[in-house]
Order: C-alpha cells, then structure tokens, then sequence
C-alpha cells in the first residue's frame, strides 16, 4: 500500500520509516511531509493508501489538514494524546499509534491493515463517515457559561456553576439548581451532553451531573452507582447500567 508519512520531528519519522522497513510486503513508503499544508497538498496530489499522521504540527495541525482532504485515505494517528482522544480514536479511526511508537504495537496496526484491505472494499473508503465524525468531535467546543430557560415571561440565564444537574422525565428535560429550583428546558439531554463542557457528565439515558456537586458515590445493583449531590435537597441520581465504565473513569473508582 502506498504510504505517506507525515510528521514535523525529523526524528519521528525517521524512527517511523526504521520501523517499517520490516513492512515492505505492506507499504511503500512514496513521501515525507513535515508540516500540515504540506501534507494536504502530498495526500490530494498523490492520493497514498495510508498515511502515518502526527497531530500537533504547524501550520495546519493533523485534524486540521484531515478536514481540507478531498480524498481521505487510511489514517493511523502518530500521537502523544490523552486518553479521551485516544478513545476517538479507537472508535473512529483505523489505529493510533503512541509514540515513541514500539515494533509490536506497530506490527498490531499491520496486522489490522492487512485485515482491512482484504475486505470487500466500496468506491468510498469504508471509514470516511467515522472519521468525519472523530473530526466533529475533536473540534472545540464553543464555550458555553449558562443554560436560558423561560419562567413566566421572561428568560433566565441559569449559571452552568449554578446547575446541580439536568434530567429527562417523559418527553421534557428539566434542570435543577444548587438552590433547589427546578426549570424546564428547550434542550434534549443528548442535545446537552454535546454542548456541555466537561464540567459535566452523562452518568444515564436521562441525566446529566455537573461533577463538582457530586458529594459521594454508593454502589448500587447490576453495577450501577448512587450519586448524592451537595444541592440543597441533597438530590440523588442513580447511573445507568451502560454508563459504569465512564462513571468509574469518572470517579477513578
């Protein structure tokens, strides 16, 4: 498969390209770029299988450039991120590869190429969509600092630091307040869990807790937890079953 490599540090890829020379029944190596808009113009004039891309590059940085592509090849992530992008990654992208970058992990990437392009492949590469999607998620959130809710008739700007949580019931999502308010809200709770910074969390289907009013954590049945809030009605939410592994991430439990 033709390869590019991309990747400002010298040293990255040429460690990169000591790496794949036990690979050559796999790829071949066809060119180098050192920057994001060097890459972009290397990818759309020779369009390569696969490409090695680093993240935090000049000029345009590895999502960025991946953004401006008309034609989007194989991507593997060369990459010091954190955890949560890596879980992006893992979801939305062919591999990511750690640096500095191991013979095994990468020989596990080679192994899992191969199976790819053995697939019966589509005119469209058969993961454009999710990395269109890991795209989406890697762009910043706009910052948001209060939620509008009506009372009456007027409009209040609740303070997201004011918000103890959000919960659905029936076909409405309420939010309620430190103090003890509750409000309606126009939002639905996905609809929240993608604007919302990470001050929050989705601990269900139906809530959403701001994680500084989390007051302590009981273990509850089928995995699930009992969160008590520092509200004044000391409100407690208990967490979905499909939602425990990121409740105890959340936690570090």
């Amino acid at each position: 498969m033709t390869t590019i490599l991309i990747d400002d540090e010298p040293l990255a890829i040429s460690r990169l390209k000591r790496l794949l020379a036990s690979h050559t029944d796999t790829f071949t190596i066809i060119g180098e770029a050192h920057n994001g808009a060097e890459g972009l113009t290397m990818v759309e004039a020779q369009r390569p299988d696969v490409v090695f891309l680093d993240i935090e590059m000049p000029l345009l940085n590895g999502f960025e450039m991946l953004a401006r592509l008309s034609y989007m090849p194989m991507v593997i992530f060369a990459t010091a991120y954190d955890q949560y992008a890596i879980r992006a990654f893992e979801e939305n992208s062919v591999d990511y590869l750690l640096k500095p970058i191991e013979a095994e992990r990468l020989a596990r990437t080679v192994q899992k190429i191969k199976a790819l392009k053995g697939q019966e492949q589509n005119a469209v590469n058969p993961y454009t969509d999710n990395m269109m999607r890991l795209l989406e998620q890697m762009k910043p959130k706009k910052e948001l600092f209060s939620i509008s809710v009506k009372s009456g008739d007027k409009i209040l700007l609740i303070p997201l630091a004011d918000i103890a949580f959000f919960e659905a019931e029936e076909k409405y999502v309420f939010l309620a307040t430190v103090d003890g308010q509750k409000y309606l809200t126009s939002y639905t709770v996905t609809s929240l869990d993608e604007k919302l910074p990470d001050t929050f969390a989705r601990v269900s289907r139906s809530a959403i807790v701001n994680v500084h009013r989390i007051r302590e954590c009981q273990k509850h049945f089928d995995g699930k937890y009992i969160l008590t809030l520092t509200d004044k009605k000391a409100s407690r939410l208990t967490t979905g079953s499909t939602y425990t592994e990121a409740v105890k991430r959340l936690l570090e439990l």
